[in-house]
């Protein structure tokens, strides 16, 4: 089960791209209904420098709505604020700690995983499992160049407040943390899965970037299945992280759609399969074209 891909395609840490000078084609579909338009645009939620600038179909999208909607307006929180709101749901509780929490295979090859960073894993002995992997994920991205300052998602919401369009949160930052929480029944699954995503990045980021860039929905359906697999942590992540919120999301959206223009812009991952948005609008009765 690609655990990995599935947190960091549906959270911070969605890691595909685009790039204005290479010939791609990210996904940007149209919905509408009774001549009036929305966009639902597939999100990344950290980039490279090669990322920067939005591409011209996706700013024209823009202009031509009212309104920009997002998973979660990060821009509007500081680190302080971040870290404030974040805290009680990534702190371990009731005398809890990282090492409680694990097998004793799996902690000792994350001390030994930190130790090779020259960090000590004492510092992490009090937050969650899904926390110290989001930590280790941050890191091991940052190392290649990724960051979220080169985000699809802060660049639109950058170029909605540049030229006034209001912006909307579909959850919150606690809605989110307590989504994470969720997935801490496996912990130990978790933590394996990590290590084998980050031991193989070329496989589990870089071949997923290039389905991005290319357009290529067959190969971003299938990592999806991948990722929420039959197993176990398979159904749990993909119920808590997709099914659960696409399904709060579209109540929230169909209202709207179709009596006002909306440009509507969450994480890839929400967007294919039977649970995603393009087929839930359908199903919704409305029309539905990739532009």
């Amino acid at each position: 089960m690609n655990m990995l891909k599935s947190i960091n395609m549906l959270f911070m840490l969605v890691f595909l791209g685009f790039c204005t000078v290479c010939k791609a084609e990210p996904g940007l579909w149209k919905v509408e209904k009774d001549g009036i338009a929305s966009y639902l645009f597939g999100t990344v939620h950290v980039g490279d420098n090669n990322m920067k600038g939005l591409p011209t179909k996706v700013t024209n999208a823009l202009n031509n709505s009212k309104e920009l909607i997002v998973e979660v307006d990060v821009s509007t929180i500081t680190p302080l604020e971040m870290q404030r709101r974040s805290m009680p749901f990534m702190l371990l509780k009731n005398d809890k700690t990282l090492q409680s929490e694990l097998s004793a295979e799996h902690y000792q090859k994350l001390k030994k995983y930190f130790a090779e960073k020259s960090i000590d894993i004492a510092l992490f002995n009090n937050l969650a499992p899904w926390a110290v992997m989001l930590t280790m994920m941050q890191m091991e991205f940052q190392e290649i160049g990724f960051s979220d300052q080169n985000g699809i998602d802060k660049q639109l919401l950058g170029y909605a407040k540049t030229n006034s369009i209001p912006i909307t949160e579909l959850e919150t930052l606690e809605q989110q943390m307590e989504m994470f929480s969720h997935l801490s029944v496996l912990n130990d699954k978790m933590i394996a899965e990590t290590f084998e995503q980050l031991s193989d990045v070329e496989t589990y980021f870089f071949g997923l970037v290039n389905a991005w860039k290319s357009g290529d929905m067959t190969t971003l359906s299938r990592y999806y299945n991948e990722s929420f697999d039959d197993s176990e942590y398979g159904q749990l992540s993909e119920q808590v992280m997709l099914v659960e919120r696409n399904n709060n999301w579209v109540k929230q959206l169909s209202p709207r759609i179709g009596k006002e223009q909306l440009f509507i812009a969450v994480g890839a991952l929400h967007l294919p399969e039977q649970y995603g948005l393009l087929e839930q609008f359908k199903e919704q009765g409305f029309t539905v074209t990739r532009l």
